[in-house]
């Protein structure tokens, strides 16, 4: 099977000349050994597709992946045994040029198991990481050649809250470093909130923000991703347990949260099991795209100038559990990775009414589990 894969790949890379000043972007493949590789590949800016550059294979579970924002780095989750009784790592790269190669630099103790989400603050000197199964956020100093040091904040949530089964105990889900980055944002799953820490980049320190240390959320929402309106006004959560986006007004100077509305991402008419995962807004700040696991859609919401949902439709993402989006940053497409699935979907976003459209047939690949750009 993954034979077959790797030659599906090079015919597509060989079908389109690739342009060196084109993008590179990264995907996990979220298996162990060698199928466990971060893969890059060159993005074609006029037509969408992707071509195979190079597959970095020492890393475990590479669940989620982070890159600096001078692109000199990338920082991967490191998992010999994903969410087992050990502590997981974060490592580090440095990118070699344009080929989609990674240097490994070192890694750290991540702090926590089932470690699933990461971020970089402005300035690129701390990596934060989110520890699912232990519930806990950690903060990693970067250290002049982008290696990592030992973790310099840890932070222990706890509660519960109303689900029997996925909400006996916190499940810290991702953390997202505010775009004046001077906060960092944490949703946790298992107790309905998102903890509020203010950052110091510098030291990579958290400590509680003064102002509002938590934002709430109705009982059983199942807080999992988070993002920022361009303009830093809004906050949108999207939760994975009763399948809604919530919206924020965001105070930015007290990092102040203050919940205005819940929308669906599913058909009224579902009565399935789903589960939401992602969500990311086009550049333009118009347009907002969640995904739904189980009815395995993309769903659209227009942005309203009070920063307010509406939904536009509900799409098909062409694989089985839509796990992770990324939108270009010239806002043209929208990248897909469908974890089960197996493959990467790309589409081309309509500016004027957020539609989307498949450029050709998904890219096969075991497990894709996170996306990430380098320009």
């Amino acid at each position: 099977m993954r034979n077959s894969i790797l030659f599906t790949l090079c015919i597509a890379t060989m079908s389109v000349s690739i342009h060196a000043d084109d993008p590179v972007v990264f995907v996990s493949a979220f298996k162990s050994g060698d199928e466990g590789a971060i893969h890059a590949y060159r993005f074609d800016l006029k037509n969408g597709q992707l071509n195979l550059l190079h597959r970095t294979t020492d890393v475990e579970s590479p669940f989620f992946l982070a890159v600096s924002p001078d692109g000199r780095f990338l920082y991967s989750v490191d998992a010999e045994q994903f969410g087992g009784e050990e502590n997981e790592f974060v490592a580090s790269y440095a990118v070699q040029g344009r080929n989609g190669k990674l240097l490994r630099l070192n890694r750290q103790s991540a702090r926590g198991t089932a470690s699933c989400y990461l971020d970089v603050d402005a300035t690129g000197r701390t990596v934060v990481v989110a520890n699912y199964s232990t519930g806990s956020v950690a903060a990693l100093p970067v250290q002049d050649d982008g290696s990592l040091g030992q973790a310099a904040s840890f932070v222990q949530h706890n509660g519960s809250s109303v689900d029997p089964k996925r909400q006996t105990g916190p499940f810290a889900h991702s953390i997202v470093v505010s775009p004046d980055n001077r906060f960092a944002l944490a949703a946790d799953l298992g107790i309905d909130k998102v903890l509020i820490h203010r950052l110091n980049a510098a030291t990579a320190n958290l400590t509680p923000a003064h102002a509002q240390p938590f934002a709430s959320l109705p009982p059983g929402s199942g807080p999992r991703h988070l993002t920022f309106h361009p303009n830093g006004r809004n906050v949108y959560v999207i939760n994975e347990l009763n399948n809604t986006v919530t919206v924020f007004d965001y105070m930015g100077d007290t990092a102040t949260l203050t919940r205005q509305q819940e929308i669906s991402t599913l058909p009224q008419e579902f009565s399935g099991t789903s589960h939401t995962a992602d969500l990311k807004i086009t550049p333009d700040g118009n347009f907002l795209y969640g995904t739904n696991r189980g009815h395995d859609s993309i769903a659209i919401f227009r942005i309203a100038d009070n920063g307010r949902l509406n939904l536009v439709s509900i799409e098909p993402s062409l694989g089985k559990g839509p796990q992770n989006l990324l939108i270009t940053p010239d806002g043209r497409w929208l990248l897909c990775a469908n974890m089960p699935g197996n493959n990467v979907t790309v589409f081309a976003i309509n500016a004027v009414t957020g539609a989307l459209t498949a450029t050709g047939d998904p890219v096969s690949i075991p497990m894709p589990s996170c996306i990430r750009w380098l320009n």
